[in-house]
């Protein structure tokens, strides 16, 4: 238990230290932060919404990605989830990191592991099979140049049968700093009812609860 809580301080301080350039002239430090919600934060509406979000071009925001991932990785390996300590080894369907209006106008990728990875042909995607895991990582960048490590968004395709609502899927959050927020039918699982509520609207336009990286960001 105490190489434990040694291990997430010292993940704090690289998140702490990181530092990233978000142009030329300015450099911006990484910011811990275990995430915010609007509302209950036991019973959260929605994500946080960045109120001032940066513009950035896809190699700005990719150049920010590669600097801010290893603290990311150092972080997430502490988390009790599998999927968060290993995701970054798995197929990454953007060319660069985008900024999400359904998740709080922070940056995000789009990762898929190998049983997933259908979710590669997009709209042609189909039902994606039982065992698929579809995980998105975030970061913030606003336009007076903070940098904060963001959530992880994880799909799982469970068994049929888990919940007709979701479609089998199982949502989960993974704060910043690796605890577990909530997952669907599990500890915490009122805080990620909305997740089901926003993936609906994509089942009812003809897809599997999902939703696809926009055309700019595909890969070719």
């Amino acid at each position: 238990m105490l190489l434990r809580h040694f291990l997430v301080a010292i993940g704090i301080l690289l998140l702490a230290q990181v530092t990233v350039h978000v142009d030329a002239q300015q450099s911006s430090t990484v910011q811990y932060s275990d995430s915010e919600f609007s509302g209950d934060p036991d019973e959260p509406r929605r994500h946080t919404r960045v109120t001032n979000p940066a513009t950035l071009s896809g190699p700005e925001a990719e150049a920010i990605y590669h600097d801010l991932a290893p603290a990311m990785e150092a972080t997430f390996s502490l988390s009790p989830s599998a999927i968060a300590r290993d995701y970054r080894a798995w197929s990454r369907f953007n060319t660069a990191p985008y900024r999400s209006a359904t998740h709080g106008q922070r940056f995000i990728n789009n990762y898929a592991n190998a049983v997933g990875a259908a979710y590669g042909r997009h709209e042609d995607a189909g039902v994606l099979p039982v065992g698929a895991i579809l995980v998105k990582d975030s970061f913030t960048v606003t336009d007076d140049g903070m940098v904060e490590a963001g959530p992880l968004f994880i799909m799982e395709k469970m068994d049929d049968g888990f919940n007709y609502v979701t479609g089998n899927w199982r949502y989960t959050l993974v704060l910043a700093d690796g605890a577990v927020y909530g997952q669907t039918l599990g500890d915490g699982a009122q805080r990620v009812e909305y997740c089901i509520s926003c993936h609906l609207a994509a089942q009812v336009q003809g897809a599997d609860h999902i939703f696809f990286v926009p055309e700019a960001f595909r890969l070719p």
